[in-house]
């Protein structure tokens, strides 16, 4: 499953330090679209790669893109449209926004402002969807005037009316319920709005370990839309990235965090976009599998290869937990929990399974 993420914010913020802790990357070129790969480090594989020491470890990835600062003081017209075609293209955004002091380091604004410089990206994506919605509510009732419109297009503008009235009041389309066939008729027009967001607030070391002025108020606009919400010095994460496992580790424990943020972030895009992992062990390699939530075995196998989902007869389905709980799968066998299950079955997080199949 082909995940992009695209890293938005104002210039000067540490969209690009972000890229670089994210992807491992040599430090990226700065104003231009830098695109690079994030394999997403998982404890469970991890444990199965010990079990079964196979040659190779796969862990779930996704790209991430790096997009030059929105400015839209200094952007003319066609800057900006440039700028919303490239991000339109993400299916998901990690908005970063600066929070760290640093006087070396310019603000476009002069000053540093959390809500002010949230507000900024926020409503260059709402009016940039409200425009989208006003030409198209436009087109179906100039349609509509001369020969009629179809049930689809009915239920196309019945969402697009719901929108309207959402962005003008500043709430993002990803807030806005709509029934089946609603969502069915818009989901064409790829409103940014609509794409989950998570939030990246940027801070120094003092503010992370004490905290901010705005950070009640962060909390609760992430909240109220349904958006993760990450709190890191990307300066100290891009230190802590360039010493080796071991010290990583240690180095986390001493400042009272569990995971890098780089490993926060991806995470929180997954849950963003509603994916799930399921596992698949063996002598050659054990892999991490990306789905959809909700996705059934049949489906599942066709991640790995279409002639699986075609021939499909039985999945051989262990939890990781029960699989941990034993130790290893001679074991999980022994106690019966290993079981059979068949085509509609439900992939949950964290399955291990063996796909059994016949082409």
């Amino acid at each position: 499953m082909a995940i992009l993420s695209g890293i938005i914010g104002l210039p000067a913020v540490g969209k690009s330090t972000v890229f670089d802790i994210l992807t491992s990357s040599a430090p990226s070129r700065h104003g231009q679209v830098n695109i690079g790969t994030v394999a997403v480090p998982d404890s469970r594989l991890d444990y199965l790669w010990e079990i079964y020491r196979p040659e190779k470890k796969v862990y779930a990835s996704m790209e991430v893109m790096d997009i030059p600062g929105l400015n839209p003081k200094e952007m003319d017209r066609e800057q900006l449209r440039k700028f919303l075609e490239e991000i339109r293209r993400a299916d998901v955004f990690i908005h970063v926004v600066r929070g760290f002091r640093n006087d070396a380091v310019w603000h476009v604004e002069g000053e540093i402002n959390i809500k002010r410089d949230i507000d900024i990206i926020n409503t260059e994506l709402i009016l940039n969807d409200l425009q989208l919605v006003e030409t198209r509510i436009s087109s179906i009732e100039e349609t509509r005037k001369k020969k009629g419109i179809s049930s689809e297009t009915e239920a196309e503008l019945s969402a697009l009316l719901k929108y309207r009235k959402a962005l003008e009041e500043e709430v993002p389309i990803c807030s806005v319920e709509l029934s089946e066939f609603e969502e069915k008729a818009v989901r064409h027009l790829g409103f940014l709005t609509s794409k989950p967001m998570v939030l990246v607030i940027n801070l120094d070391e003092e503010q992370l370990s004490k905290g901010y002025d705005e950070r009640e108020y962060v909390h609760n606009w992430a909240e109220e839309r349904g958006y993760k919400l990450i709190e890191i010095c990307a300066s100290l994460e891009q230190e802590i990235s360039e010493l080796d496992k071991s010290d990583q580790m240690l180095f986390l424990k001493e400042i009272g965090m569990e995971q890098p943020g780089s490993m926060r972030i991806a995470r929180a895009v997954f849950e963003s976009l509603d994916l799930i992992t399921f596992f698949t062990v063996g002598k050659d390699e054990v892999k991490a599998w990306v789905i959809t939530e909700g996705t059934n075995a049949r489906k599942a196998a066709g991640k790995i290869h279409s002639d699986m989902e075609r021939g499909f007869i039985r999945a051989e389905v262990v939890s990781f937990e029960d699989f941990k709980a034993c130790g290893s799968e001679k074991e999980a066998k022994k106690r019966g929990l290993y079981r059979l299950e068949g085509k509609d079955y439900i992939v949950k997080d964290g399955d291990i399974i063996q796909f059994r199949f016949n082409v």
